[in-house]
């Protein structure tokens, strides 16, 4: 199977193209400019992404799947001109990558977006599965939006899914990466009382989420990108602590997370218990669905084998 990537330069798709590409997958990828950091036999392609003209997307080589993964990063302060980057990083976005989609003449079989498990909104302990309705709030709507422009692919023959992303495990980049200078001062800590639950995955099995999705014919609609155990978040942090022999005993106040991060801190005080049940419904399994194992593999010191 040949794969188009948008965001291949980021976080998830650095290690999905280079899993794809062990396994002797052709990829071609989008971007504003050629990465230095990607493997040199994944082929270049100059993407304006929410411009406002629609990239084409002829002069690549015909290819089966698309996996859109390009987005605004969500973790920093949220100022309006950041809000703004980040809906049209993904919806403007997603908009033209299926208009560019619509002018081939070969048309790809599947598209695979992403999305969040911020659709859900705060919702307590709510087990939420992909049948749960959206929630409300910026991420809520934003998400909302971002899956209609997917869904429209599916007017022109592609199968359609969904992946709704939870907190993404591996120490290179995501969450996990920002909580670990803290932890290894001995200063980390639970945000607030820490009884938010957290819907958590390791990278690598995300990353054999969106390929598997890509692959498997019966799989469409919405999955949750979240490993089988959510956690709340004083459990999470003891996790951690654990894994990296530190203590975790000073609780992290909203208002100081308010200070740093304005609106967005109150998304790291969401209690989102999102559970994978379409993905395990469809035979997906986990290399890592406890959080002690996927924490010990997160922050081990080798380097992850290129194919999984």
């Amino acid at each position: 199977m040949t794969y188009l990537l948008t965001g291949a330069t980021g976080f998830i798709g650095t290690r999905l193209a280079e899993v794809l590409l062990a396994k002797g997958s052709p990829v071609f990828y989008l971007g504003r400019k050629r990465s230095k950091q990607l493997d040199s036999r994944a082929a270049f392609q100059v993407w304006k992404e929410p411009a406002g003209t629609i990239s084409p997307l002829d002069s690549v080589p015909r290819f089966d799947a698309v996996i859109h993964l390009a987005g605004e990063p969500i973790a920093q302060r949220w100022t309006s001109d950041v809000k703004r980057k980040i809906k049209e990083s993904r919806t403007l976005a997603t908009r033209n990558l299926v208009e560019g989609i619509a002018r081939l003449r070969h048309r790809p079989r599947v598209l695979v977006s992403a999305s969040a498990i911020g659709y859900y909104g705060n919702r307590g302990s709510e087990l939420l599965t992909e049948t749960s309705g959206p929630g409300v709030g910026f991420l809520a709507e934003l998400c909302q939006e971002w899956e209609r422009e997917a869904e429209q692919a599916r007017e022109l023959g592609l199968r359609v899914v969904r992946i709704r992303t939870g907190v993404v495990l591996a120490k290179e980049g995501g969450a996990l990466a920002q909580m670990l200078r803290p932890f290894r001062l001995g200063v980390g800590g639970a945000f607030g009382e820490g009884t938010q639950w957290m819907s958590w995955i390791h990278r690598d099995d995300l990353v054999r989420m969106f390929q598997w999705a890509a692959e498997n014919e019966a799989v469409m609609g919405t999955l949750n990108g979240t490993a089988p155990e959510p956690v709340t978040n004083r459990d999470f942090t003891k996790a951690l602590a654990v894994a990296l022999h530190r203590p975790a005993v000073i609780p992290v106040p909203k208002f100081a997370l308010r200070v740093a991060l304005g609106e967005m801190a109150s998304f790291l005080f969401d209690s989102i218990r999102a559970v994978p049940a379409a993905a395990k419904r469809g035979g997906f399994s986990f290399l890592y669905p406890r959080l002690d194992d996927a924490l010990r593999a997160a922050l081990s010191s080798k380097r992850p084998a290129a194919s999984l």
